[in-house]
């Protein structure tokens, strides 16, 4: 962790409120090399503000003259001089709500391998350069200097997380705070950390929020009414409760994966996907304990007792369906537990999705994981819809 720099440095926020700008051009973001690796083990809660359950803005588009606020748990009101320019995101989750919104891509994200740009190929008219986009995270942290060279608008993730994860302290949110921008945003890609007791979001609710930061709010609606008609539509596609499959999730890196480290499907937008296509969980019922509560992992003989109809593997998203199959799923076959599975005898091992959702990649990953399960040959979504909206064509 680094020093305070120099205060007499003047605060983003003290030139806002004066009318000088120090807003620069946006980054573009996109996709390096696939993390092999499970997250670095959590550390004691520390909390870094209050939390808030209000999820509302005040006035409308802000202008020379006029502020505003928006309120999200934990980091509670937060109050913007004019509408954010540049901005740095936690994950992929935020990342893509805010290209939905018709943003310039975040300048930085933890780990820029874990926001698979790959996604908006699948929707024409919507690309993502993935040559420029700064990874945060690096030897076992996050370092405060990035924040300060990056100097951005707004820092769009949950202050806690950075705690808890990022080995900060309260002083050190609160420095960038005061130093460069605020926090905000709340760990919503899933539910089971110990120190996240504050209220949780959905997808839709956490997109909707960010909107009013970015003033944005029609591209939102637009999102949200597609969002409407994509879930009606899945109801023709989910088949009945008995004909659904029963899957395991689990990351596994590599092309040869021997160890997996499992999820139990939750409330958290990771598994958006899978409780949309109502797939139900192999692991739940079991004594496999989930990765965010154990830590550990398991391997082919455990999974084997579980032996899962499907299996679902994370941490292959930088692969394409061909190439899983070439190196991953062809080396369970020739393994000699991992043959034994069901899943992989009968075809059924999958990319799992990634764990950072946006709208958009929810979108597309859905509708690849219906073609999978469910044989869904037709596209359920209008990409050209998409690329409207991303364009300001509400």
């Amino acid at each position: 962790m680094t020093n305070d720099p120099d205060d007499t440095r003047p605060t983003r926020r003290s030139l806002l409120a004066s009318g000088v700008g120090l807003l620069t051009s946006g980054l573009l973001a996109g996709c390096t090399g696939e993390t092999s690796s499970a997250d670095a083990s959590t550390t004691e809660r520390t909390t870094t503000s209050s939390a808030a359950s209000t999820r509302t803005a005040t006035a409308g588009p802000a202008t020379a003259d006029a502020s505003y606020a928006v309120e999200m748990a934990p980091v509670g009101r937060v109050e913007f001089d004019a509408v954010p320019e540049t901005w740095v995101a936690n994950n992929g989750s935020w990342a893509d709500m805010g290209i939905a919104l018709g943003l310039e891509p975040p300048a930085g994200v933890w780990l820029p391998g874990r926001y698979h740009t790959r996604y908006y190929d699948a929707v024409p008219g919507v690309s993502v350069d993935g040559s420029d986009i700064r990874k945060l995270w690096g030897d076992g942290g996050v370092g405060k200097e990035q924040f300060y060279e990056l100097d951005a608008d707004v820092h769009v993730m949950d202050p806690n997380f950075l705690q808890n994860r990022g080995k900060w302290t309260a002083a050190d949110v609160d420095e960038i705070e005061r130093r460069i921008a605020p926090f905000f945003g709340n760990s919503i890609f899933s539910r089971g950390y110990t120190w996240h007791d504050y209220p949780y979001y959905t997808l839709y609710e956490a997109f909707g929020t960010l909107a009013q930061v970015f003033q944005r709010e029609d591209r939102y609606e637009a999102f949200a009414t597609l969002h409407e008609e994509f879930q009606t539509g899945l109801d023709s596609v989910v088949p009945a409760a008995g004909e659904r499959p029963s899957a395991a999730v689990v990351w596994a890196g590599g092309d040869e994966p021997e160890q997996f480290y499992p999820y139990v499907v939750d409330e958290g937008t990771s598994f958006k996907h899978l409780r949309d296509l109502k797939v139900n969980d192999a692991l739940a019922s079991t004594d496999v304990k989930d990765f965010h509560s154990s830590r550990g992992a398991i391997d082919f003989e455990t999974l084997l007792k579980v032996d899962p109809g499907t299996l679902l593997v994370r941490g292959q998203e930088s692969k394409t369906r061909a190439e899983f199959e070439e190196t991953v799923v062809a080396f369970m076959d020739a393994h000699s537990v991992g043959g034994e599975l069901t899943a992989v005898q009968n075809g059924n091992v999958y990319r799992a999705g990634p764990l950072y959702q946006g709208p958009i990649t929810n979108l597309v990953v859905t509708e690849r994981l219906a073609s999978a399960l469910y044989g869904v040959e037709e596209e359920l979504f209008d990409r050209e819809h998409v690329a409207a909206i991303v364009d300001g064509a509400v």
